[in-house]
């Protein structure tokens, strides 16, 4: 029998705020689940239902990101949360960056000219910033590694986006992943690349369901808007979050080593300024690193356009 959940999600609630949007869908959280992404696949997959659901899990021992990455989660510390929906849209590229936006000004937002605390690195990591500003998009960390990357700022949460097939629609899975309380201590994050942020640093004493309950109705219209005009109409408030903007990279593309980071067009795909040249980074080839500045170690993850490390 499954383990009861120890906070008060509200699934009824968010029932009666999403339906109107999505009719047909089904709200469940439940304590304790290896992979919320993996479990609406498999469902997918073996029921071949098309209705949309939200699945929430407290804890997640064994969440992934794209490749299997593992996350690091503590019972309660996170929101970890699925959903999946029949989407139909023209050009799927942009969709994770879509998605970051919509969680990005839901937790961070800005009035116009406002210099933002969330960031968003291309495609799917969410970083959290301090308040310096650094060419419009706030810079810096909170952390003493001395590395590139923490430069950038530290990472609060990741999205994964997949899709499958099921009979004539094609099913995407959103996956988002959020730190929400502070750690214990800094072991785990001194571990990590990117460091470690959450979602109380923004806003003190914000819960998980509460933080669910702010942005599960922003997400859904992010999607259908997605949906209906592409990332295109999304560039320039992209742009305002953009972290990589104007930063020194480097890929694993033999022939585009290295390069300035010089933003995303019109279908989020990433573009940088090589020896004069602009030239357009391919999905799925390549590993983004911001390239050190002035020594000391660099990490950073894998890119996909679209889909990318997250914890769900």
């Amino acid at each position: 029998m499954p383990s009861a959940c120890h906070l008060p999600w509200g699934a009824q609630a968010l029932w009666q705020q999403l339906t109107p949007l999505l009719p047909e869908l089904s709200v469940e959280v439940v304590a304790r689940l290896d992979s919320t992404n993996t479990e609406l696949l498999e469902r997918l997959r073996r029921q071949a239902e098309t209705q949309p659901c939200l699945l929430v899990a407290e804890h997640q021992p064994r969440g992934r990101g794209r490749q299997g990455k593992a996350w690091l989660a503590s019972p309660g510390a996170s929101l970890t949360f699925s959903l999946a929906l029949p989407m139909a849209p023209a050009d799927w590229s942009g969709l994770s960056l879509a998605v970051g936006l919509a969680v990005a000004e839901t937790f961070d937002p800005q009035p116009p000219g406002g210099t933002p605390r969330l960031g968003i690195k291309w495609p799917n990591d969410l970083l959290l910033m301090a308040p310096a500003a650094t060419g419009g998009v706030a810079t810096g960390t909170a952390t003493t590694t001395a590395t590139a990357t923490s430069a950038l700022g530290r990472k609060l949460g990741g999205i994964l986006i997949e899709t499958v097939q099921v009979g004539a629609k094609r099913m995407a899975v959103v996956g988002i992943g959020l730190n929400v309380l502070p750690r214990p201590d800094d072991a785990a994050e001194r571990a990590l690349s990117w460091g470690y942020a959450c979602l109380q640093e923004l806003e003190c004493g914000l819960t998980a369901p509460a933080a669910l309950a702010r942005l599960a109705l922003p997400l859904v219209r992010s999607l259908q808007a997605f949906e209906r005009d592409g990332f295109a109409s999304l560039r320039e408030r992209f742009a305002a979050r953009d972290v990589l903007l104007g930063k020194p990279v480097t890929t694993t593309l033999p022939d585009l080593p290295a390069g300035t980071a010089d933003g995303v067009d019109a279908t989020g795909t990433l573009w940088l300024q090589v020896a004069g040249q602009r030239r357009p980074v391919a999905s799925g080839e390549v590993s983004l690193r911001p390239a050190p500045e002035s020594g000391g170690s660099v990490a950073g993850g894998h890119v996909a356009g679209g889909h990318g490390e997250a914890p769900c």
